[in-house]
Protein backbone atom coordinates (compact mmCIF):
# COMPACT_ATOMS: atom_id res chain seq x y z
CA UNK A 1 0.00 0.00 0.00
CA UNK A 2 1.07 3.64 -0.46
CA UNK A 3 2.34 5.66 2.35
CA UNK A 4 0.83 8.41 0.46
CA UNK A 5 -2.07 10.49 2.17
CA UNK A 6 -5.02 10.09 -0.05
CA UNK A 7 -6.17 13.07 -2.00
CA UNK A 8 -9.06 14.96 -0.28
CA UNK A 9 -12.55 15.05 -2.41
CA UNK A 10 -12.26 18.05 -5.16
CA UNK A 11 -14.87 20.42 -4.44
CA UNK A 12 -16.16 23.05 -7.67
CA UNK A 13 -15.22 26.38 -7.51
CA UNK A 14 -17.91 28.62 -6.94
CA UNK A 15 -19.32 29.71 -9.85
CA UNK A 16 -20.20 26.37 -10.24
CA UNK A 17 -21.75 25.56 -7.52
CA UNK A 18 -25.95 26.81 -7.82
CA UNK A 19 -25.82 27.12 -3.50
CA UNK A 20 -23.29 29.98 -3.94
CA UNK A 21 -24.06 33.43 -4.76
CA UNK A 22 -20.75 33.61 -7.06
CA UNK A 23 -22.80 31.34 -9.78
CA UNK A 24 -25.63 33.46 -9.93
CA UNK A 25 -23.32 36.52 -10.45
CA UNK A 26 -21.62 34.65 -13.27
CA UNK A 27 -24.74 34.05 -15.10
CA UNK A 28 -25.88 37.57 -14.58
CA UNK A 29 -22.85 39.02 -15.11
CA UNK A 30 -23.04 37.47 -18.36
CA UNK A 31 -26.61 38.01 -19.04
CA UNK A 32 -26.98 34.01 -19.37
CA UNK A 33 -30.73 34.27 -17.86
CA UNK A 34 -33.12 32.02 -20.04
CA UNK A 35 -35.61 31.94 -16.53
CA UNK A 36 -35.63 35.46 -16.79
CA UNK A 37 -39.10 36.07 -18.69
CA UNK A 38 -39.24 39.80 -18.86
CA UNK A 39 -42.55 40.18 -17.78
CA UNK A 40 -45.62 39.24 -15.25
CA UNK A 41 -47.03 35.76 -15.76
CA UNK A 42 -50.41 35.29 -16.19
CA UNK A 43 -51.61 33.67 -13.42
CA UNK A 44 -49.47 35.79 -10.64
CA UNK A 45 -51.34 38.76 -11.94
CA UNK A 46 -54.86 37.06 -11.47
CA UNK A 47 -54.16 36.21 -8.05
CA UNK A 48 -53.08 39.46 -7.17
CA UNK A 49 -56.24 41.13 -9.15
CA UNK A 50 -58.17 38.38 -7.09
CA UNK A 51 -57.26 39.63 -3.52
CA UNK A 52 -59.56 41.52 -1.35
CA UNK A 53 -56.84 43.47 0.17
CA UNK A 54 -52.61 43.77 0.08
CA UNK A 55 -50.49 40.87 1.24
CA UNK A 56 -47.08 41.66 2.55
CA UNK A 57 -45.13 40.00 0.08
CA UNK A 58 -41.43 37.95 0.10
CA UNK A 59 -39.91 37.21 -3.33
CA UNK A 60 -37.10 35.20 -2.43
CA UNK A 61 -34.01 34.77 -5.13
CA UNK A 62 -36.25 37.34 -7.24
CA UNK A 63 -33.62 38.16 -9.68
CA UNK A 64 -34.59 40.92 -11.94
CA UNK A 65 -37.65 41.48 -9.71
CA UNK A 66 -40.22 41.91 -12.57
CA UNK A 67 -42.84 40.61 -10.20
CA UNK A 68 -41.49 43.18 -7.58
CA UNK A 69 -42.53 45.60 -9.85
CA UNK A 70 -46.20 44.84 -10.29
CA UNK A 71 -46.78 43.84 -7.01
CA UNK A 72 -45.67 47.41 -5.58
CA UNK A 73 -47.66 48.74 -8.35
CA UNK A 74 -50.93 47.74 -6.87
CA UNK A 75 -49.72 48.65 -3.35
CA UNK A 76 -48.48 45.73 -2.16
CA UNK A 77 -45.64 45.78 0.20
CA UNK A 78 -42.82 43.98 -1.12
CA UNK A 79 -39.46 42.78 -0.04
CA UNK A 80 -37.47 41.51 -3.33
CA UNK A 81 -34.67 39.17 -1.78
CA UNK A 82 -31.94 37.70 -3.19
CA UNK A 83 -27.67 36.43 -2.30
CA UNK A 84 -26.44 37.72 -5.78
CA UNK A 85 -25.13 41.35 -5.26
CA UNK A 86 -25.43 41.25 -9.56
CA UNK A 87 -28.64 40.27 -9.15
CA UNK A 88 -29.21 42.81 -6.75
CA UNK A 89 -27.86 45.23 -9.30
CA UNK A 90 -29.97 44.17 -11.73
CA UNK A 91 -33.33 44.30 -9.98
CA UNK A 92 -32.55 47.98 -8.14
CA UNK A 93 -32.51 49.26 -12.58
CA UNK A 94 -35.55 47.27 -12.74
CA UNK A 95 -37.15 48.79 -10.00
CA UNK A 96 -36.11 52.34 -10.41
CA UNK A 97 -38.09 54.29 -7.93
CA UNK A 98 -40.76 51.73 -7.27
CA UNK A 99 -41.39 51.09 -3.57
CA UNK A 100 -39.88 47.77 -2.92
CA UNK A 101 -37.56 47.18 -0.36
CA UNK A 102 -34.84 45.05 -2.21
CA UNK A 103 -32.32 43.08 0.20
CA UNK A 104 -29.09 41.43 -0.72
CA UNK A 105 -29.54 38.12 1.78
CA UNK A 106 -29.43 34.16 1.86
CA UNK A 107 -33.12 33.34 2.12
CA UNK A 108 -32.09 30.97 4.91
CA UNK A 109 -30.34 32.98 7.34
CA UNK A 110 -32.74 35.92 6.44
CA UNK A 111 -35.31 37.72 9.28
CA UNK A 112 -38.04 39.75 8.40
CA UNK A 113 -38.82 42.74 10.51
CA UNK A 114 -42.62 42.13 10.65
CA UNK A 115 -44.22 38.59 9.33
CA UNK A 116 -44.88 38.21 5.77
CA UNK A 117 -49.10 37.16 4.61
CA UNK A 118 -47.26 35.64 1.19
CA UNK A 119 -44.13 34.29 -0.20
CA UNK A 120 -44.13 34.26 -4.01
CA UNK A 121 -42.11 31.18 -5.88
CA UNK A 122 -40.80 31.72 -9.54
CA UNK A 123 -37.83 29.95 -9.90
CA UNK A 124 -36.49 30.09 -6.90
CA UNK A 125 -36.82 25.97 -5.53
CA UNK A 126 -35.65 24.84 -9.07
CA UNK A 127 -32.67 26.52 -8.42
CA UNK A 128 -31.68 24.91 -4.87
CA UNK A 129 -29.74 22.02 -5.15
CA UNK A 130 -31.72 19.03 -3.78
CA UNK A 131 -29.60 19.19 -0.22
CA UNK A 132 -31.06 21.83 0.29
CA UNK A 133 -34.53 21.33 -0.39
CA UNK A 134 -35.49 20.51 3.45
CA UNK A 135 -34.13 23.43 4.48
CA UNK A 136 -36.51 25.59 1.95
CA UNK A 137 -39.53 23.36 3.28
CA UNK A 138 -38.94 24.01 6.69
CA UNK A 139 -37.80 28.09 6.26
CA UNK A 140 -40.82 28.26 3.99
CA UNK A 141 -42.92 27.41 6.75
CA UNK A 142 -41.07 29.30 9.73
CA UNK A 143 -41.73 32.50 7.52
CA UNK A 144 -45.19 32.26 7.32
CA UNK A 145 -47.87 32.45 10.00
CA UNK A 146 -51.00 30.20 9.89
CA UNK A 147 -53.33 31.28 7.45
CA UNK A 148 -49.85 33.11 5.08
CA UNK A 149 -49.96 31.36 1.27
CA UNK A 150 -46.77 30.21 -0.74
CA UNK A 151 -48.27 30.80 -4.03
CA UNK A 152 -46.18 30.38 -7.29
CA UNK A 153 -45.19 27.95 -10.06
CA UNK A 154 -43.67 24.56 -9.51
CA UNK A 155 -40.92 22.87 -12.01
CA UNK A 156 -42.65 19.48 -11.80
CA UNK A 157 -40.72 17.07 -13.66
CA UNK A 158 -37.85 14.20 -12.98
CA UNK A 159 -35.14 16.44 -13.67
CA UNK A 160 -31.90 16.00 -11.56
CA UNK A 161 -29.44 17.84 -13.31
CA UNK A 162 -29.85 21.38 -13.09
CA UNK A 163 -30.62 24.43 -12.53
CA UNK A 164 -33.29 24.24 -13.06
CA UNK A 165 -33.93 21.04 -10.81
CA UNK A 166 -37.43 19.35 -11.06
CA UNK A 167 -39.53 18.17 -8.69
CA UNK A 168 -41.87 15.10 -8.61
CA UNK A 169 -45.24 16.37 -6.72
CA UNK A 170 -44.86 13.55 -4.45
CA UNK A 171 -41.29 15.51 -3.55
CA UNK A 172 -43.25 18.56 -2.61
CA UNK A 173 -46.12 17.07 -1.19
CA UNK A 174 -43.63 16.12 1.11
CA UNK A 175 -41.57 19.39 1.83
CA UNK A 176 -45.03 21.10 2.20
CA UNK A 177 -47.50 18.69 3.45
CA UNK A 178 -47.19 18.67 7.22
CA UNK A 179 -47.52 22.50 7.31
CA UNK A 180 -49.02 23.44 4.34
CA UNK A 181 -52.73 22.41 2.76
CA UNK A 182 -52.84 23.15 -1.39
CA UNK A 183 -55.76 25.09 -2.44
CA UNK A 184 -54.99 25.62 -5.85
CA UNK A 185 -53.13 23.82 -8.59
CA UNK A 186 -53.83 24.41 -12.38
CA UNK A 187 -51.83 24.74 -15.82
CA UNK A 188 -49.58 27.11 -16.82
CA UNK A 189 -50.20 28.51 -20.71
CA UNK A 190 -47.52 31.11 -20.95
CA UNK A 191 -44.24 29.43 -19.85
CA UNK A 192 -40.96 30.62 -20.61
CA UNK A 193 -39.10 27.83 -23.24
CA UNK A 194 -37.11 26.42 -20.35
CA UNK A 195 -40.05 25.19 -18.03
CA UNK A 196 -42.71 24.62 -20.45
CA UNK A 197 -45.23 21.97 -20.02
CA UNK A 198 -43.47 21.21 -17.01
CA UNK A 199 -44.42 24.05 -14.66
CA UNK A 200 -47.64 24.39 -12.31
CA UNK A 201 -49.44 27.24 -10.45
CA UNK A 202 -49.88 26.25 -6.90
CA UNK A 203 -50.64 28.20 -3.74
CA UNK A 204 -50.44 26.62 -0.40
CA UNK A 205 -52.11 27.72 2.83
CA UNK A 206 -50.11 27.62 6.10
CA UNK A 207 -51.55 25.21 8.56
CA UNK A 208 -52.65 26.33 11.91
Amino acid sequence: MSDQPSSPTQIKPAEQRPEHPDFWCKRFGEGTTPWDAGKVPAALAGYIARQPAPLNTLIPGCGSAWEAVHLAEQGWPVTALDFSPVAVDKARAVLGDTAVDLVCADFFDFTPAAPYQLIYERAFLCALPRKLWADWGRRVAELLPPGGRLAGYFFLCDQPKGPPFGILPEQLDELLGTHFERIEDTAVDDSIAVFSGRERWQVWQRKA
